[in-house]
Parts: structure tokens; C-alpha cells; sequence
């Protein structure tokens, strides 16, 4: 995610350079030809600009559609930061008996474990996601997570060897870690650590991570559908190959005109593919790139939050924007 005031000029135009090159070369190249064979190679501008129009309409619904997924995807993520502090503090009020310090400590470092697994799974790629722009650099900047090395040493920092190895081979270790903290709190009851009421209240939390985590694989699991996508694509570049025609019927009236014409219509391909990266770019919030949400960081305030209130030692910080306003 960024999260600087403002996208500089200088980014959107380093991001999206090339349709614009392009279309100059492109545009430029049929007024030349145009111009040195004095052959007429316009189309009416009219039906093109209603073409525009239709595109501009798909391309908005694209967009909005986008927008639903992340916007979903942080509602989801708020929840799940709500609910670990309403699970948190029952906990620590809860449960009373010997070794209650350790207990508690043992929960909300499970529940930290849970957190971990669900965020490295999200970050795992999917076939119709931009894994090349992870590698790409300054604009593009490589924040996924390495779900097959790192994942068991962060579990490790939380749950002991014996529930790692429990997991070690399972396909979804967020499912079983809250199996197995939802397993601890009836154990828990049978020693009287808390009673009845109190653990239904805790098991209700229990499902409530689980309700959330689903949510959050959907929208990892189930695409914008392809056919919206590609056709947005495929009708933006179709739009685009036919603008500077259009263009060269309207500034056909004066000799001079034909020479703005290639900057003109590279101008007006570059709003339209520009449009259409945008929706592109953000239809899958967790694939790792730099209009995800930034579940590394909410994670790492959870963590914050909820060790502080066990008043545990050595308390990460938490985490920032990088120098490019990139929040992981």
C-alpha cells in the first residue's frame, strides 16, 4: 500500500511510460505515412468517440469492481484486528488458576502463530496474479512473503516443536493452529481454569477467526473473473489502435495540425491504458505487490497490542513505510 500524501508525477509517469512512447511511435508513424503518400487514412471521429465512451464505462466498472475486493479485503482485516483484541483481553481476564502467566502467554502467542500462518498463506501466488511486478524494483517493490522458508522459523518464535510438527504437513496451518487453540481452551476448562460460560465466550472468538480467515481465501482464491479483465484489455486496445484515424479526421483541416496529431493521440492512450492498469494492478489485494493490504503491518500491530497486554518483553516495533511510501 502507499501511503504518502500524494503519487508524484514523476512515479505515475516512470509507471506507465511506454503506452505513451508507444502511441507516439504508433500515431507518428501512420501521419508520416499518411502525409508522405498524401493518402486520406482517417475514420470519422464521431463513432470512435462513441467507442470511448463504452470503453471509459468498462473501464470504470472494472475499476470499481477492484476497488470492491480491497476495500473488502481491509474491512476483513479490521475485523480480524478487532476480534484478536476482543479475544486478548478475555483471555487475560479470564483465566485464573496456577501458572495462569504462562497460560495466557501460551494463548496469545498461539493466536500471534495463527496471524503468521494466515498472512505467509495470502501471500502465496496464484496463477492470474502480477507475480513478475513483485521483482521489478524501485516502483514495483518486492514485499511477498517467502512462504516456503520463512514460515515454519516464525511459527517457531510462537507454538512449541511438538504443534509444529503436529502442522508441519498440513495443507492450511492457519485452520489447524486455531484447531489446536480451540482444543487448549476446552483443556483449560477441564481443569478449571474458567468456567462454562466464559469458555463458549472464547470459542465463539475461535470462530469468528475462522469466519474471517474464509472470508480473506476467498477473495485469495476467487479471481476478478478473466472474462471482465480481458475483455477490458482487449476492447482499451482496440480503442486505442484506432485513435490516431480518428484524430487525423478531425486535424485534417490544416497542414499544421497533422503534427500535434501523434502527441495528441499518444495523450489519449495513455489515459486509457493508464485507467486500465489501475483496475489491473489492484484486483488482488494479497498477492504480495504495492497496492496489497498491508497485512505484514496490521499483523505487527496486533502483535504489539495484544503482547502488551500480558505485559511481555522484548515487543517488536512496529512497522513502517519504506523511503518509497511502501507499506508491506
Amino acid at each position: 500500500m502507499y501511503v504518502k500524501k500524494r503519487v508524484s508525477l514523476w512515479r505515475v509517469i516512470s509507471w506507465s511510460k511506454w503506452p505513451f512512447i508507444i502511441g507516439v511511435i504508433y500515431s507518428g508513424t501512420l501521419c508520416f505515412i499518411s502525409y508522405l503518400l498524401e493518402f486520406k487514412m482517417s475514420i470519422p471521429w464521431s463513432p470512435l468517440g462513441l467507442i470511448g465512451i463504452a470503453v471509459a464505462f468498462y473501464l470504470g466498472f472494472k475499476n470499481n469492481s477492484s476497488y470492491d475486493r480491497i476495500w473488502e479485503a481491509r474491512k476483513i482485516w479490521g475485523s480480524i484486528v478487532n476480534n484478536s483484541r476482543t479475544f486478548s483481553a478475555p483471555v487475560v481476564s479470564f483465566v485464573q488458576g496456577d501458572n495462569q502467566d504462562e497460560i495466557k502467554k501460551e494463548l496469545i502467542y498461539r493466536h500471534i502463530a495463527w496471524i503468521t500462518a494466515l498472512r505467509h498463506q495470502l501471500r502465496v501466488s496464484r496463477p492470474w496474479e502480477h507475480i513478475n511486478d513483485r521483482l521489478n524494483g524501485l516502483y514495483a517493490p518486492t514485499i511477498s512473503e517467502d512462504y516456503n522458508t520463512k514460515l515454519d522459523t516464525e511459527l517457531a518464535l510462537y507454538i512449541s516443536e511438538k504443534e509444529l510438527n503436529d502442522i508441519k504437513n498440513n495443507s492450511n496451518k492457519a485452520t489447524q493452529i486455531l484447531k489446536l487453540q480451540s482444543q487448549r481452551l476446552q483443556g483449560l476448562r477441564d481443569m478449571n481454569y474458567f468456567e462454562d460460560f466464559r469458555q463458549m465466550e472464547l470459542h465463539q472468538l475461535i470462530t469468528s477467526f475462522y469466519e474471517d480467515q474464509g472470508k480473506s481465501e476467498r477473495i485469495k482464491n476467487f479471481p476478478l473473473p478473466r472474462q471482465y479483465t480481458s475483455i477490458g484489455e482487449w476492447i482499451t486496445l482496440v480503442f486505442c489502435t484506432l485513435v490516431p484515424f480518428g484524430l487525423m479526421d478531425v486535424m485534417s483541416e490544416k497542414e499544421v495540425w497533422i503534427w500535434l496529431c501523434p502527441v495528441l493521440s499518444a495523450l489519449v492512450i495513455w489515459v486509457f491504458i493508464l485507467m486500465e492498469k489501475i483496475g489491473n494492478s489492484s484486483e488482488n489485494p494479497f498477492e504480495g505487490t504495492y497496492n496489497d493490504v498491508p497485512i505484514t503491518a496490521i499483523s505487527r500491530t496486533i502483535e504489539i497490542d495484544i503482547r502488551e497486554m500480558i505485559n511481555d518483553k522484548d515487543i517488536p516495533d512496529p512497522i513502517e513505510a519504506d523511503k518509497n511510501g511502501f507499506l508491506m
